[in-house]
Order: C-alpha cells, then sequence, then structure tokens
C-alpha cells in the first residue's frame, strides 16, 4: 500500500528526538497514543533501539502504521494497536512511558479529559510523559501562525482548538504527573514533559 504521509512529521521528527534522547537513556517500553501516520513511531523507534516502541491509535490508522513498520523492520517497534481514548473498556497495557504528538488539539476537551484519566494506568510510576504540539498560555497564543492554525482547526470541527497548558496542567496534576520541563519547539510548538510520581 501507499503509505500515509505528514510532511510535519517529517520536519519535527529529528528535534523530537533530541528531547527524548535526554530523558530515555535506560532501557523500557514506551505508548505512543496517536501514532497517526507511523512515521514518528518508524523513526525514533530506529533512533532509540534501546525502547520497546508500541504504536496505537484507532483502528482506521491502523494499516498505515503497520506499512511504516514494515518498512522500518525494527525489532523494539511492535504491531500497532488499537487505542481510542474515550473508550475505557480495554485499556493498553501499562507502561515505562508515554508519547503522544499533534492529538490533544484534534480531539475534543471531553476526550482530552478522558485521555489524562488514563494515564494514571498506562503509564508506571516514575515513568515520562511527553506531549508534542502547539499550546496557549494565559489565554494567548504563542504566534499569528498558531492563531491562524486554532481557526483552520475549528473550521474543521468545532470540538478542536489549540489548548491551554494551564487547563492541560490542572489534568496533569489531577493524574499525579509532575511537569519536568516545558521545551520550546520549531514551528511554534512545545514538548511538555511531565513524570509520574
Amino acid at each position: 500500500m501507499d503509505k500515509p504521509f505528514s510532511q510535519a512529521c517529517e520536519n519535527n521528527k529529528v528535534p523530537i528526538l533530541k528531547v527524548l534522547q535526554q530523558y530515555l537513556t535506560q532501557p523500557g517500553s514506551l505508548l505512543e497514543v496517536g501514532s497517526g501516520t507511523g512515521q514518528h513511531a518508524a523513526f525514533l523507534s530506529g533512533m532509540l533501539p534501546h525502547i520497546q516502541w508500541q504504536p496505537s491509535d484507532v483502528a482506521n490508522n491502523l494499516p498505515g502504521i503497520n506499512a511504516w513498520r514494515s518498512d522500518a523492520n525494527h525489532p523494539n517497534l511492535a504491531p500497532p494497536i488499537t487505542f481510542d481514548v474515550t473508550q475505557t473498556a480495554a485499556l493498553p497495557n501499562a507502561h515505562d512511558h508515554v508519547f503522544s504528538a499533534n492529538t490533544l488539539h484534534i480531539m475534543s476537551w471531553a476526550s482530552v479529559e478522558t485521555f489524562f484519566g488514563h494515564i494514571p494506568d498506562l503509564v508506571n510510576p516514575g515513568g515520562y510523559v511527553f506531549f508534542y504540539g502547539p499550546f496557549k498560555y494565559r489565554g494567548e497564543f504563542t504566534s499569528p501562525s498558531n492563531a491562524n492554525f486554532d481557526l483552520w482547526l475549528k473550521e474543521r470541527g468545532e470540538h478542536q482548538g489549540i489548548r491551554d497548558f494551564e487547563a492541560v496542567r490542572v489534568l496533569a496534576d489531577q493524574a499525579g504527573l509532575q511537569l519536568v520541563e516545558d521545551v520550546r519547539m520549531p514551528a511554534n510548538n512545545q514538548i511538555l514533559v511531565w513524570q509520574k510520581s
């Protein structure tokens, strides 16, 4: 099959890797939530061979993720599993770490709340939780381009939009996560690094 492709993934994979390499120094397992095209899983698992990488997404996206996985052929990259964050029936097993890129502004805020409600069951104590994407701070966008992106998202679906860092932090606190670092990334994005206490 023709593999799905995201230019944004291609652009941000190396900056994301540089942050993950600072924290994922020991062997362990990682659950990627919302693997999308599968490009991040294919690239990052190859660069972090000591991490057992588990991609996940809604069922429709699994064939594309699997195409990237097959071509990458990394022994530490597992077959993708179905995980819809709005469902509570069948959660993935807990992993040492969780990574999710460009998901919080796509799903509804209710889904974001549900997702964070699952996090205590998804990550082991002491594990890191990484969220990559754009955020607002004190209600303000970090750039005019992010303000335009937010308008574009809302035109696609009223439930979408760039999230307020402060609101996300409340959910993280409730999930037992402590903020370790907020890393400014290219193209007006951030990586929020949390650790499960």
